[in-house]
């Protein structure tokens, strides 16, 4: 029959329109809270961006060393990575919204006095570092505070994932407008400029967290003691293999792949014989392929099949890095910057999203810290290394050696992924479980028993009568 389908005799199905996929990968845009947080903090990330390339371009500037743009990296995240953990026990305590206000007024400050100083044509090293370390202490608060937020303004925990992913496109989307514009700042007006477009741009971010309606969470009841909680999320993270296993290889690729983006400033000036528009460029590059990797994130429906996408994004920033290190041509170093930036981000939020979707609720926080320890505690140590090396045998040779071994970490998670899967399995059954019970309401029967028990009773009462 015409319109039927020929082997069961039913309607074909129509498969869904470009429209509805796109629609589909924006989901999480519906909540208002997520839809005001995106919006809000699209307008300060592109001004994070411009601080960051500005930093770099000061520091360079001033130095001309390659080891003292390791060493200003490296005293920022260094105290993100000493206070990740307690960091994250404080935040579970405090109410997040209230949290996150007081982290983003504080950037503002540190940008602010960035601004000041460069301007005034007074900053010094010395002064950059310390307001670095200021702005890692802010880190240890805002990134779990921020990443655990995210359960608060997705009311659906069914476009978590979604939101995370989005998430990710809005910061890499920055990343490739926010360095495109800083170069052109500090080019025409000097780098003290971005900072401060930077520190008026918290505003808008401060201003969208204020203007949610939030829903009251579930109390945790009284704080334990610090040391207990500390314990507690070391121990649930140190015992479930999956989490354990993500985490090492993230601060594996941040110690080995993050590092790069402190040497483009070498890169700009030695290897491919430019100035701060050439670093803007590379800088905006990786912001391209950082940027797809977040939609190609954002268009999955489901988290199966993350742990082969994490493998093979070691694999792809490992050889983007290595070919990077080989080229000395601004348009081939463009088109591998792309490569780089797609496989470190893809790593980067793949790991986010699989932690997010197995983490329970009641440790989310906790768990965030040890996530944010992992990306901000290796990457120090990794920008200091990229430094040195690069002092001793160039930046090319370091990014080469640096992509290899990114590699053999993708080589290392590759073996350990038949062990971690099954626990990842019991872990989202699990959590199917839970949620499923928390949605049903404990309905009861005349006979005081609850649906399952009657259904129970029912099969006991025609057993008895069958025999």
């Amino acid at each position: 029959m015409a319109g039927k389908d020929a082997r069961n005799g039913q309607p074909p199905q129509a498969s869904p329109s470009p429209l509805a996929s796109i629609s589909h990968s924006w989901r999480a845009l519906r909540h208002r809270n997520f839809k005001l947080f995106f919006f809000g903090q699209s307008t300060s990330v592109i001004g994070t961006w411009m601080t960051r390339l500005a930093t770099a371009w000061l520091v360079y500037r001033l130095t001309h060393s390659a080891l003292l743009l390791g060493v200003v990296s490296f005293s920022g995240q260094i105290v993100s990575f000493l206070m990740g953990p307690v960091a994250a026990v404080w935040v579970e305590r405090m109410e997040r919204r209230r949290l996150l206000v007081i982290t983003q007024a504080a950037a503002a400050v540190q940008s602010l006095a960035l601004a000041a100083l460069t301007l005034a044509h007074v900053i010094t090293l010395g002064e950059i570092i310390a307001l670095m370390m200021f702005q890692g202490l802010i880190n240890a608060f805002d990134m779990p505070g921020r990443q655990s937020f995210l359960v608060q303004m997705v009311e659906d925990r069914g476009d978590l994932a979604n939101a995370i992913a989005i998430n990710s496109s809005m910061v890499n989307g920055a990343r490739l407008i926010g360095p495109a514009i800083g170069g052109l700042v500090i080019a025409g007006f000097g780098e003290g400029y971005c900072f401060l477009i930077d520190g008026i741009s918290y505003f808008a971010v401060i201003a969208s967290l204020l203007l949610m309606r939030l829903a009251p969470l579930q109390g945790r009841g009284q704080p334990e003691s610090l040391l207990k909680e500390l314990r507690e999320g070391w121990d649930y993270v140190s015992g479930f293999r999956p989490i354990r296993t993500i985490l090492l290889l993230l601060a594996f690729i941040c110690l080995m792949g993050w590092p790069y983006s402190v040497l483009l400033p070498v890169f700009a000036g030695q290897v491919l014989h430019g100035g701060a528009h050439t670093l803007g460029w590379l800088t905006a590059a990786s912001g391209v392929g950082a940027f797809s990797s977040a939609l190609a994130l954002a268009m999955r429906k489901s988290v199966a099949g993350l742990t082969r996408t994490l493998q093979a994004a070691a694999v792809l920033l490992g050889l983007g890095l290595i070919l990077f290190g080989l080229s000395h041509v601004l348009w081939l170093s463009l088109v591998l910057m792309m490569v780089v930036g797609f496989g470190l981000i893809q790593a980067i939020a793949v790991s986010n999203t699989i932690i997010q979707s197995l983490v329970p609720d009641d440790k989310r926080a906790r768990v965030m810290g040890y996530y944010t320890m992992a990306f901000f505690g290796a990457a120090p140590f990794g920008s200091l290394l990229a430094g040195a090396l690069a002092q001793h045998i160039g930046a090319p040779y370091t990014v080469m050696l640096t992509g290899t071994f990114c590699i053999a970490g993708a080589l290392w998670f590759a073996m350990e992924l038949p062990k971690i899967r099954p626990a990842m399995r019991s872990a989202y059954r699990e959590k199917e479980l839970s949620a499923q019970r928390a949605s049903e309401p404990p309905s009861r029967s005349v006979s005081g028993t609850t649906p399952l028990g009657a259904e129970l009773n029912a099969r006991s009462i025609s057993t008895s009568r069958s025999r």
